[in-house]
């Protein structure tokens, strides 16, 4: 088990899904037009998006079509250190230098521009390989990190687990609190593990696993609270820290033929832009183009793992926040093209939360709520289900 990791493939960044599978914010003109404006330019990163298992001494590798890159950076998650790379002299390609550390999470971010100056970003965040015989899974939160009253202890195994009971006896979960933490198996390849209630905030949960006779611990701290409730009926997200409202902010959620999830939801990746394309999730037009295709989407925070997020949105009319629900299923805030106007609700929510913290979706036109294995839907399970899902009672 890496003590780094995200949840396998589960949390791959595809474009934005609601009820519908795809989702971006904003009115049909303005998805439109930003279509129409995309670039023309392809960023690959290899490995691609929630890849596990890579080797620390195998170069990560980014390349672009039909464009240059003109921005590429690897950072440990962990601790925020930048990884050196060279950039090839015709700029359609970067490749990082030296070794990885093992057990370690890395974010990749890159831009490129297209030859009509019209720029996308890339995204990728990837796993490298444990010791060997060490760990039986990935483990997500990492450890050392600080993250939001509801992020569940998530372990993920890359073979379907027979002996349940077993294995999970081997995972201790146990918080400063004293709250009581219980696992659930998803199926033979997902265990979470979590209280009846969000964690303490100011708490630290300890994670405690063997292997083989070998022991690791792993530790992480639940920050403060922060609780986001959007009412698609009003229009209106309403901002709870520590058990006060400190913002209310207008948005845009799923329109009544793409519906936002209902339910309680998990920021599980934030990324300060992204590309989104219609594509990647089967939503496509008559003509056989994408429904949208935007390159820089930015301030987005996934919140599902079929792909809903909540994110800025440039190119919707200021009357449609707080009027109107038109996305594909996504939670839209005002924001401006590049992200770099702080000023904006997108880039204030953005700067003001962090992973784990919990969105509450209510009153959508979905009359379904979110799955709890969709993502880190955990806490629409009811307690008593929740226990019942674990193997040794």
């Amino acid at each position: 088990m890496a003590t780094a990791g995200v949840l396998g493939g589960a949390l791959a960044l595809t474009a934005l899904g609601g009820t519908s599978n795809a989702a971006t914010s904003g009115d049909t003109t303005g998805n439109q037009a930003a279509a129409q404006d995309a670039s023309d330019a392809r960023i690959k990163i290899t490995p691609g998006q929630g890849a596990h298992g890579v080797g620390i001494n195998d170069p990560v590798k980014v390349t672009v079509g039909n464009g240059t890159l003109t921005k590429v950076t690897m950072t440990a998650v962990a601790t925020g250190a930048e990884i050196p790379g060279t950039l090839s002299a015709d700029g359609t390609s970067w490749t990082s230098n030296g070794r990885l550390e093992r057990a370690a999470r890395y974010q990749v971010a890159a831009d490129a521009e297209d030859a009509k100056g019209r720029s996308v970003t890339g995204n990728a965040t990837i796993t490298t390989v444990s010791p060997a015989n060490d760990f039986i899974g990935h483990l997500s939160p990492e450890d050392g990190s600080t993250v939001g009253v509801g992020m569940p202890v998530t372990v993920s195994f890359d073979k379907a687990i027979g002996d349940k009971a077993a294995v999970e006896s081997q995972i201790q979960v146990s918080s400063s609190s004293g709250q009581r933490i219980v696992g659930h198996w998803f199926n033979d390849n997902r265990l979470d593990f979590r209280p009846e209630n969000y964690w303490k905030p100011g708490s630290t949960v300890t994670v405690k696993l063997t292997r083989h006779g070998i022991r690791k611990t792993v530790t992480f701290k639940i920050g403060r609270s922060q609780i986001s409730t959007v009412d698609a009926g009003t229009k209106q997200m309403t901002v709870v820290r520590d058990g006060k409202a400190i913002k209310t902010i207008p948005i845009s959620s799923g329109s009544p033929e793409h519906p936002t999830y209902n339910g309680r939801m998990v920021i599980s990746e934030k990324f300060g832009q992204t590309h989104m394309n219609g594509a990647s999730v089967g939503l496509m037009k008559k003509d056989g183009k994408p429904a949208y295709d935007i390159d820089d989407v930015p301030h987005a925070m996934r919140l599902t793992a079929s792909g809903t997020f909540i994110h800025g949105n440039y190119w919707g009319a200021d009357s449609v926040f707080g009027k109107v629900n038109t996305s594909h299923g996504c939670i839209g805030l005002k924001d401006v093209k590049g992200g770099g106007d702080g000023r904006q609700p997108a880039a204030w929510f953005f700067g003001n939360s962090m992973i784990g913290d919990v969105v509450i979706v209510k009153n959508s036109a979905d009359k379904t709520t979110l799955a709890p294995d969709n993502g880190l839907g955990d806490w629409n399970m009811p307690w008593s289900e929740w226990v019942s899902g674990s193997a040794t009672g």
